[in-house]
């Protein structure tokens, strides 16, 4: 059977990390969140006093770090950085970097790389549009604002701890907001892409969802 490229896209708390882990369990692939390759970037840039508009330089260090986002670990430069990105400073940094188009050069050319053999479940905000645009499948998940909200306000992964459902609302509406207006791969869904609609939805459905998807493209024994 031939491995395949699964493309899973979609805005913040619609559910993309969780289940782009487990198809890719499911199926036997690797797993990979292009997020955190500007998380980890925009951390280390952070650490390093480089300003986040400084656009040279922020590209220089997506350049010149090592990244590893293949496993349940994130590195840059052999530095654990798993639990600091995933903070609400980091997700306000990540969206500044994403929005720089020589980092995001940089970075897709990685993440075409790391996932041009097939094989490969990668979720992010601009895989079936733009990293790939060829991908045999292309999913866009989504779910209601409230529902994003209160999944991010619970999950203290990115809150640090129980947050207030109106302040991560208001957070992951300039989020979107960022992801959606900026000049260099801006959030939108492919037009080819399956849409699903996470919201009341238990993950195992949505996961079965995706197989069913991937079923339809290379039957598996």
């Amino acid at each position: 059977m031939r491995s395949l490229i699964i493309a899973i896209d979609g805005p913040s708390g619609a559910g993309k990390g969780t289940v782009a882990r487990a198809v890719a369990s499911k199926l036997g692939y690797r797993h990979v969140d292009s997020g955190a390759m500007y998380r980890a970037v925009a951390c280390k840039a952070l650490r390093d006093g480089v300003a986040l508009d400084d656009e040279r330089a922020v590209a220089g260090v997506a350049e010149t770090s090592t990244i590893e986002v293949g496993g349940p670990a994130v590195l840059i430069d052999g530095v654990d950085v798993t639990r600091d990105i995933r903070t609400p400073a980091i997700d306000r940094a990540a969206a500044a970097v994403a929005r720089l188009p020589s980092v995001r050069a940089v970075l897709v050319a990685r993440q075409r790389l790391m996932g041009e053999g097939g094989g490969v479940v990668m979720e992010g905000r601009d895989i079936g549009t733009v990293v790939f645009p060829d991908a045999d499948l292309k999913v866009y998940l989504d779910a209601s604002a409230e529902e994003r909200a209160r999944r991010r306000a619970s999950d203290p992964a990115h809150s640090g701890g129980p947050t207030a459902v109106s302040e991560v609302a208001t957070l992951l509406s300039e989020r979107d907001r960022l992801d959606k207006t900026r000049t260099a791969s801006p959030l939108h869904a492919a037009g080819d892409a399956v849409l699903i609609d996470t919201t009341g939805k238990a993950i195992e459905a949505v996961v079965s969802e995706v197989l069913r998807l991937v079923d339809d493209r290379v039957p598996r024994a």
